[in-house]
């Protein structure tokens, strides 16, 4: 995305805390910005998040026209929080690029697993965090992340590959939740299963599997809580009737939060718990984020 809006962004201008090849944050048409290279745009900030935050603080509200992205391992939002916060309270558009998204990091283990921190963030005032799955829905968060110019952005991206799941869009990371998988015309969800980032694939996984035992299911992405909590109380009825009590989330992160959504009779498939080192599926199937898990989860809130 980053070169792809490279070209046609002269102003986009920034880079990573010394993790540009595992980011993929470098600008490919660029060369490094430093001492009598002011025209080149990577910025090499080194390990120096806060630093690395306070600086796109500043890119931003200069008002050169510039915008500023900065990029880490998610679990490192932990070291430059505060200025993430300044952005937030300083009306300061600064993109933050944030992977490594879950306990799908793998064998770097616990101190490197993000459990709370979209819980956090969607704390946050003032500060859209998007968790987008796949790459139409990550092209969405970058097209609001450019847009707001008066509120940054942080976009929460996997380390494991995903598919780009169907129905999937652009359009539909603005509105912050969408439908992207339903019942049939006119037909009433007995279900709603919904899930964010690498996780909205066992939501749909799992909406095939009830469907063949007869559930009407729906299937609802959820990228960022903030841009829907902003859409009209019909559009929100739309996509979450009040009257379809039985549903599930699903998310590789804490259940903080969520009840909001799935109200006191849903289900959250995740993890409450630190992580632990072992291969990224190893620890799925530990943690018990699984299809077989939300269609348990799905069947349990039916049975209220």
């Amino acid at each position: 995305m980053i070169n792809a809006l490279a070209p046609a962004l002269p102003g986009l201008i920034g880079g990573s805390a010394d993790l540009a090849p595992s980011n993929l944050t470098l600008m490919k048409i660029s060369g490094d910005f430093q001492k009598g290279s002011y025209a080149e745009r990577n910025l090499r900030f080194g390990v120096r998040e806060h630093a690395m935050g306070a600086i796109c603080n500043g890119i931003a509200l200069h008002k050169s026209g510039l915008i500023p992205y900065c990029a880490t391992f998610y679990i490192f939002t932990d070291y430059m929080r505060n200025a993430m916060r300044m952005s937030a309270l300083s009306e300061a558009g600064v993109v933050y690029v944030m992977t490594h998204d879950s306990i799908g990091l793998g064998e770097d283990g616990p101190t490197h697993q993000p459990i709370e921190h979209l819980a956090s963030f969607r704390a946050m005032p003032d500060m859209l965090m998007i968790r987008p799955a796949g790459g139409n829905e990550t092209a969405g968060a970058y097209k609001v992340a450019i847009a707001n110019r008066k509120r940054p952005t942080t976009i929460a991206l996997s380390r494991q590959n995903m598919p780009n799941i169907p129905n999937c869009s652009v359009e539909g990371v603005a509105k912050g939740a969408y439908t992207i998988h339903d019942t049939k015309a006119g037909v009433k969800p007995d279900v709603i299963l919904m899930g964010t980032g690498s996780e909205l694939e066992l939501a749909t996984a799992a909406a095939g599997i009830l469907e063949k035992e007869g559930k009407n299911v729906r299937v609802v992405s959820f990228p960022c809580w903030e841009l829907f909590e902003e859409q009209s109380a019909e559009y929100k009825e739309s996509v979450l009737p009040s009257d379809v009590t039985a549903r599930v989330s699903v998310e590789a992160a804490t259940s903080f939060g969520w009840a909001k959504y799935i109200g006191l009779k849903g289900k959250h498939v995740g993890i409450d718990t630190f992580g632990a080192s072992a291969p990224a599926p190893t620890l799925y199937e530990k943690f018990g984020i699984t299809v077989n898990h939300v269609v348990e989860a799905a069947k349990a809130t039916l049975q209220h």
